[in-house]
């Protein structure tokens, strides 16, 4: 290929980068809005599941679609108890959390899935040659948080393997990770774009099974919920909001360490480690952020169905009365790809 030909495409492809980029500031940007205060509670301290979040506040999609965006600090109440009481108007939660939360008669809806699968793994110290798959963790100590549903999926994932499924239980939260490191208990669930790329640079290997490779079905790792309520009265700035979100999440996906770097400039001295905030917005935009398309934030009916009928079919799901669920859930109340941009 002669340089002038290199040099030509070179230029090409430089235009059509400058229009994508203006395409997609202007679906982030378009239209105004008023001053009223759109309240977004986060899961916890940040981190790069909330890397979409920061870009659009550091890039001024919020601003320009004329919305006043406040990020609500990680407090000890669930996301959805503080959507649902209207305390704020869009969180951070879990397909499992939002799960709960709607079958008991909370006014939450998840509205954008961030990480289209799950990005947990069982953990287990890379040095434990008694433990090859998840059938050997039977009469093990599992180390864990208290979650719903967290034990029974962990059961399933090992019977899937070929084992009995039962294994002792503690609930020490984040202590769990030390616990498993130190020898104190056997495995854990962890994150792995965070608390797996944090053993590494700890000096303390890990290996991790993923719950889809032994037959449990996928589900959305994060999800953002809204307040019903609240989605019905103000449909307009709904859809701004929630676009601007998404612009913010696909720019992290599809340039991820310009992402961390936003992130990083959004919350100043929070990351001792920043190579960590690189290597896990990386990872997670490389495995988990993008559907087929390579679109980010888009939700089936399949997904929510298979995870979420699990806690269904397990009995874990109560309604508004505390009685177990009588009849499965219509799974498409559950969540809209309304508020979305276009493909």
């Amino acid at each position: 290929m002669s340089g002038r030909l290199r040099r030509s495409l070179a230029a090409v492809a430089v235009v059509l980068t400058a229009l994508s980029a203006l395409t997609a500031l202007t679906a982030c940007t378009a239209g105004t809005g008023d001053e009223q205060t759109i309240r977004f509670a986060l899961d916890w301290t940040p981190n790069t599941n909330h890397t979409g979040l920061f870009v659009a506040q550091q890039r001024g999609y919020f601003a320009e679609a004329g919305l006043d965006v406040e990020i609500l600090p990680y407090n000890n109440t669930a996301v959805d108890t503080v959507i649902d009481a209207g305390n704020a108007e869009f969180g951070i939660s879990t397909q499992n959390s939002s799960t709960f939360s709607r079958a008991s008669g909370g006014r939450t809806l998840s509205v954008l899935a961030p990480l289209q699968h799950w990005a947990t793994g069982i953990g287990v110290k890379a040095d434990r040659a008694d433990i090859r798959s998840p059938k050997d963790l039977d009469g093990k100590t599992y180390a864990g948080f208290g979650d719903p549903g967290e034990v029974e999926a962990l059961q399933q994932v090992i019977r899937n393997d070929g084992g009995t499924g039962e294994f002792d239980s503690v609930t020490l939260g984040t202590s769990a990770y030390e616990a498993v490191y130190s020898g104190q208990a056997d495995f854990t669930v962890s994150y792995l774009a965070w608390e797996g790329i944090e053993a590494e640079h700890h000096g303390t290997p890990m290996k991790y099974f993923r719950y889809t490779d032994f037959g449990f079905p996928d589900a959305y790792a994060i999800v953002i919920d809204a307040n019903e309520d609240w989605l019905a009265a103000n449909p307009d700035r709904a859809a701004k909001f929630v676009r601007a979100l998404q612009c913010g999440y696909q720019v992290a996906a599809d340039d991820p360490d310009a992402a961390a770097r936003d992130l990083l400039a959004a919350n100043p001295g929070a990351f001792p480690d920043e190579s960590l905030v690189f290597e896990s917005q990386r990872m997670l935009a490389g495995q988990f952020m993008k559907d087929p398309a390579g679109r980010v934030g888009t939700q089936t009916r399949e997904q929510w169905a298979a995870s979420s009928g699990f806690l269904y079919a397990k009995g874990l799901l109560t309604g508004p009365d505390g009685a177990p669920l009588a009849a499965e859930p219509d799974w498409s109340t559950y969540f809209t790809d309304d508020y979305l941009a276009g493909p």
